[in-house]
């Protein structure tokens, strides 16, 4: 083999390489340079500070509201999105124009921009105007101050995020059912096995691969949730809704202390690899892949 043949492959994956090393490695390792320092995105010069903005940021009691937030959130996005997702799979998983329909419509969400759901979102959850206060108000129930009280303002954004992420989560659950192989409810049905059996212990394992696959990306997409927040709330009221992106852009971008969001996010990568590689560790050995 020649020296060009080894080289080849190497060469061949080179480009993907730089592309991921240039915007991805580069950008995480200079965010953790950053968050060493003091500065202000604007002077030539840096004030090297050590772990300080690490421990101003563990100090800082605002922070720590924004972790809490943020893992409500993500624990209750995650939790809903996934389970509504599998009841609509296991609905949807059939021929026919009205499935095929209701299957478009419940997709129909993924492929609008956050921007204008969050518009869409913020009109109907008016606490004076909104449609959801108009339709519970014919059913004699009191309005609900939905995104302007702490109380419910961050259950608020996670309706929204639920509603957004069924669609793409349950076309995924679809394509995990139809690739199970048929005889194996064949061999159940001949056993005489209860639905809610044959779903337990056939299907829902034969899924763990897919709901595996499911839970790690909407648990980092949950993590990284910053235009419904910017659009509808700004982080409040009362701080209720700032997670921790939201707080790295007004650290970052709005009061431009640059060293001090780069530990916030700094302190978001952490959480992200840990809670991924705790989930892997848990569960990884409990798949069953076909």
């Amino acid at each position: 083999m020649t020296l060009w043949e080894k080289l080849r492959p190497y060469g061949m994956v080179a480009p993907a390489i730089l592309v991921f090393s240039v915007f991805f490695i580069y950008p995480i390792f200079y965010m953790i340079y950053l968050s060493m320092f003091d500065w202000n995105f604007i002077s030539p010069t840096k004030n090297f500070v050590g772990l300080q903005n690490f421990v101003d940021l563990f100090k800082d009691p605002d922070f720590m509201q924004v972790l809490k937030n943020s893992l409500v959130y993500m624990l209750l996005t995650v939790s809903l999105t996934i389970g509504i997702s599998l009841l609509f799979a296991v609905w949807l998983n059939r021929t026919g124009v009205f499935y095929g329909f209701v299957q478009g419509a419940i997709f129909s969400p993924h492929i609008i921009s956050l921007v204008s759901i969050s518009l869409l979102w913020s009109w109907l959850m008016d606490p004076e105007y909104g449609l959801l206060n108009w339709a519970i108000g014919l059913f004699g129930f009191e309005k609900l101050p939905w995104l302007s009280h702490p109380s419910t303002s961050l259950i608020s954004l996670v309706i929204v995020a639920v509603w957004k992420g069924i669609g793409f989560n349950t076309l995924v659950f679809i394509a995990g059912l139809q690739s199970i192989p048929k005889d194996i409810y064949e061999a159940a049905n001949l056993d005489q096995s209860r639905p809610w059996k044959t779903f337990a212990r056939l299907t829902f394992p034969m899924l763990s691969p897919t709901v595996f696959f499911l839970v790690i990306i909407n648990m980092i997409s949950s993590f990284q949730v910053f235009e419904t927040i910017a659009i509808m709330t700004q982080g409040g009221p009362v701080n209720s809704t700032n997670t921790l992106v939201y707080y790295i852009y007004d650290y970052g971008f709005r009061f431009f202390k640059i060293g001090y969001a780069s530990a916030a996010g700094v302190v978001l990568l952490v959480i992200v690899g840990l809670l991924t590689l705790l989930y892997f560790k848990l569960l990884s050995n409990r798949i069953h892949y076909r």
